[in-house]
């Protein structure tokens, strides 16, 4: 709706996980740096936690492309992971064959994977699990078909990457299970953004929807740190509906009074 008004070929604030607005900020850049160290030197199992917004998906998504590009690797990426271990196991399958297994038995699942890693392994392909929202996984038993999956190796070698990716509170979930918590060999907890990297993120995601030139004010910014504590998916809500109220009234930028008015529609209580 405000696109043309802006000089924008697409919106820059969706909160959708495309790897084309990926922001590099340095803690941004390491998590990636780490999770692809686990995947590329087969280190078995790496893990990633943040907060809610702070860009997890985002980075699976980003690392998914980069797999599938390399044609090296087959991924299954897991979105929902909420389900008892037969399911999970029948997903995990379904996502690197195409194909639906109808049996929920537990050890002919594991068998039927193990043949699938090891016939991927004899092909020169590397075999990647990708769990996005690790922390709604509810049932221990699902955990313990996680760490199952990391008996898929050689003498020298994992023959299965696995990568959790949750909240916080999946830390202490993991820190519960030793024998899975012994063999993540890469953590990595993703911060929130510093209020100079708010400024360059939207700059950045501006620049991706084709405009140079700023839109925001420097105080406008520092108001969006203020309210968002630089986590992404709070910048997005905020900048996405400045520049809608921006085009109604017609103004040249976003200033401090726009966004203020935002942020008191996004907080206010209704009684």
């Amino acid at each position: 709706m405000y696109e043309k008004y802006w000089g924008l070929k697409e919106k820059p604030f969706e909160n959708t996980p495309d790897p084309r607005f990926i922001f590099h900020s340095k803690n941004h850049e390491e998590a990636l740096l780490r999770l692809l160290y686990a995947i590329k030197e087969e280190k078995g199992a790496g893990m990633l936690t943040g907060q809610i917004g702070s860009g997890k998906t985002l980075l699976s998504r980003v690392i998914t492309d980069e797999l599938i590009r390399n044609k090296v690797y087959e991924v299954a990426l897991l979105t929902y992971p909420q389900l008892d271990p037969g399911q999970f196991l029948q997903e995990v399958i379904y996502q690197l064959e195409g194909s639906e297994v109808k049996t929920e038995d537990r050890p002919l699942l594991l068998h039927g994977l193990q043949e699938r890693i090891y016939k991927n392994f004899n092909e020169g392909k590397k075999t990647v699990v990708i769990i996005d929202e690790a922390q709604i996984i509810k049932d221990e038993e699902t955990f313990e078909s996680l760490r199952l999956l990391l008996n898929f190796q050689l003498n020298d070698k994992f023959l299965l990457t696995l990568i959790l990716l949750g909240q916080p509170e999946l830390i202490k979930k993991i820190n519960g299970i030793p024998p899975l918590e012994q063999r993540i060999g890469v953590k990595f907890h993703l911060d929130a953004l510093s209020q100079a990297e708010v400024d360059a993120y939207i700059a950045h995601r501006i620049a991706v929807a084709g405009r140079e030139e700023p839109i925001f004010t420097k105080e406008a910014v520092e108001f969006i740190y203020d309210y968002s504590q630089g986590i992404p998916r709070k910048i997005n809500n905020v900048c996405d509906i400045a520049l809608l109220i921006g085009f109604g009234r017609q103004v040249k930028t976003i200033d401090r009074d726009i966004i203020h008015s935002v942020i008191f529609d996004l907080t206010r209580e209704v009684s």
